[in-house]
């Protein structure tokens, strides 16, 4: 049986817990990023933000009072085909993967399609042409 663990992004990008709903904002701008992991000095994710858990929240206030855990966690030894099978049915792109004691291994990415999860090859791949792109 694949697990969860097989397929997880290793180094997601992740923010402190104090980051302001305007910030958050900022980071969604990029059409990739479809989750915001806010983590504490100790490497625990405090929360998870989506795009629109901040529409009619001000800049000021702390994106994790709108973001949650709940429905957007998995654990690493969780079944991988299952994981995806509900990720899909929910349209959900982006699960963080956290041990037993909260503290974040990684990212959960579901490809567009739905039918399989983007690795670091892609993730490094779309950063280069991005970095590309901003050169040109």
């Amino acid at each position: 049986m694949a697990t969860v663990s097989d397929a997880h992004l290793r180094t997601p990008k992740v923010h402190g817990p104090d980051v302001s709903a305007g910030a958050a904002r900022a980071f969604f701008l990029d059409g990739h990023v479809h989750a915001l992991l806010l983590v504490s000095a100790a490497g625990v994710l405090v929360s998870v933000v989506e795009r629109g858990d901040l529409e009619g929240v001000p800049d000021a206030a702390r994106a994790r009072s709108v973001g949650r855990l709940a429905g957007r966690v998995a654990g690493p030894g969780d079944d991988l085909e299952e994981t995806r099978q509900a990720m899909a049915t929910r349209a959900q792109r982006r699960l963080a993967v956290v041990d037993r004691d909260g503290v974040l291994l990684g990212l959960l990415c579901l490809k567009r399609h739905g039918r399989g999860f983007c690795s670091a090859a892609d993730v490094a791949a779309r950063d280069a042409e991005r970095a590309a792109n901003q050169v040109g």
